[in-house]
């Protein structure tokens, strides 16, 4: 079994969603012992022991997680479908890698699509996010 299909129909963590099932929309991107994996490549037995984080992990309703917030702020969220996949890339890429101009922050996101924009309002929360970097650690 897939571990996008463990996680939305055995555990009901549907907020990883699945877009194309071959790991090339980034819809389904999850964190995977602390960084970004496509779970509809990864067999749910592979991750017998692992740390994973969906995007429920990272906030509430009531109170949203930062890379949540900035999506909000800057109405990076268009329709909703791939902004799972967008948010867990994107704590992913603040973690682990410099996004110090628009270049790096969209080549970060080259691995996520979305159909709804021209990724500015997206690329307006990382940037924001980036320059924050020292608070969100």
């Amino acid at each position: 079994m897939l571990l996008s299909d463990f996680l939305r129909h055995e555990l009901g963590l549907t907020g990883t969603h699945v877009g194309c099932e071959h790991g090339v929309c980034g819809a389904c991107t999850i964190l995977l012992d602390g960084r970004s994996a496509r779970s509809c490549l990864t067999l749910a037995v592979q991750t017998d022991g692992a740390d994973i984080q969906t995007v429920e992990g990272l906030g509430t309703i009531e109170h949203l997680g930062r890379v949540q917030q900035a999506f909000r702020d800057h109405h990076g969220l268009q329709c909703g479908f791939c902004t799972p996949g967008f948010v867990m890339t994107i704590t992913d890429m603040l973690l682990h890698h410099s996004l110090d101009t628009d270049d790096e922050i969209r080549e970060a996101l080259s691995g996520n699509i979305c159909r709804c924009t021209g990724y500015e309002h997206i690329v307006n929360a990382v940037r924001e996010l980036a320059r924050e970097r020292a608070s969100f650690k």
